[in-house]
């Protein structure tokens, strides 16, 4: 185990210190969920006090354990909110008015990794749907770590997630999200990507966008988890070159096919820039996936 875990299990102030270091990874992923700063700050506190209380002896991965606890507890808050049918909080954010519309952590918030379309786009979601969309397509947790998190196995969570990229790609019908502009936006990153046009995926590419490569992807040269466009272009600049374009679970995607048998798909999530690059080879994960080859 490594030592700066083993640390903060034997010293409350250490883990404590480790856990402000996370804090504002855990109220990005909290904020999205809720849709308000104050209700992300609570669900922070009270992600803090289950940390407190459990035996940190037996966390291995403590940024992982807070990113998916912060998550539940978010899980948890809105299904209490639906419940009391309360208004949800991201509406009572937006009022005009309100102290969080100026608010420069918000508006910071608002702005970090995929823009203001998609935070108005994940109040159409389900609180179970979001929960997957924020942690796996924005946070790079996997289909494993999430399925105990919503109770559902690892493939069930991957349909859930292809469900709910479903329908960030078709919410407010606004020019970006036209499914042909989606299929457009692909077909010119690959094109960039066969022919080593950095500039070019740059302007595709959200800056805050995450890459995500599955462990046979990843075993193949993939990048395993990258954020950021710089970085992401930098990894496709001059590849792609036996990607062909494909719909990946109903959206515009890419897949490489080799002898006849696919090797692997490239789910792509689309506003107005990618936000989202998914790499699968698993052959289970293959065979889970609606591919439909142009």
């Amino acid at each position: 185990m490594p030592a700066g875990i083993a640390g903060a299990m034997t010293d409350t102030e250490l883990l404590a210190q480790r856990f402000e270091e996370q804090r504002p990874r855990l109220r990005a992923v909290a904020r999205r969920m809720l849709g308000s700063t104050a209700e992300a700050e609570d669900a922070v506190q009270d992600t803090w006090l289950r940390l407190s209380r459990a035996d940190v002896e037996g966390i291995d991965n403590l940024p992982g354990w807070l990113t998916t606890t912060v998550g539940r507890v978010c899980l948890d808050r809105l299904g209490a909110s639906a419940t009391r049918h309360e208004q949800p909080a991201d509406t009572a954010a937006d009022e005009p008015g309100t102290a969080d519309e100026v608010d420069p952590e918000r508006e910071a918030l608002l702005t970090e990794s995929v823009g203001r379309a998609l935070d108005v786009v994940l109040r159409t979601l389900g609180p179970t749907e979001r929960l997957v969309f924020v942690l796996h397509d924005m946070f790079a947790v996997s289909f494993d770590e999430l399925a105990p998190v919503v109770d559902r196995s690892p493939a069930a969570v991957r349909q859930i997630a292809s469900r709910a990229r479903r329908r960030v790609q078709s919410g407010p019908s606004a020019p970006e999200t036209d499914p042909a502009r989606q299929r457009g936006v692909v077909e010119a990153f690959l094109a960039a990507s066969r022919e080593g046009r950095f500039d070019d995926l740059l302007t595709l590419l959200d800056p805050h966008v995450v890459l995500r490569s599955d462990a046979t992807a990843a075993g193949m040269g993939g990048a395993g988890a990258a954020h950021g466009s710089a970085v992401v272009a930098a990894f496709f600049s001059g590849r792609a070159q036996g990607a062909v374009p494909a719909f990946v679970d109903g959206a515009p995607g890419a897949a490489v096919v080799v002898g006849g048998r696919v090797r692997l798909v490239l789910s792509f999530v689309v506003t107005d820039r990618i936000i989202g690059i998914e790499v699968v080879a698993d052959p289970d994960q293959l065979a889970a996936v609606d591919l439909v080859l142009d």
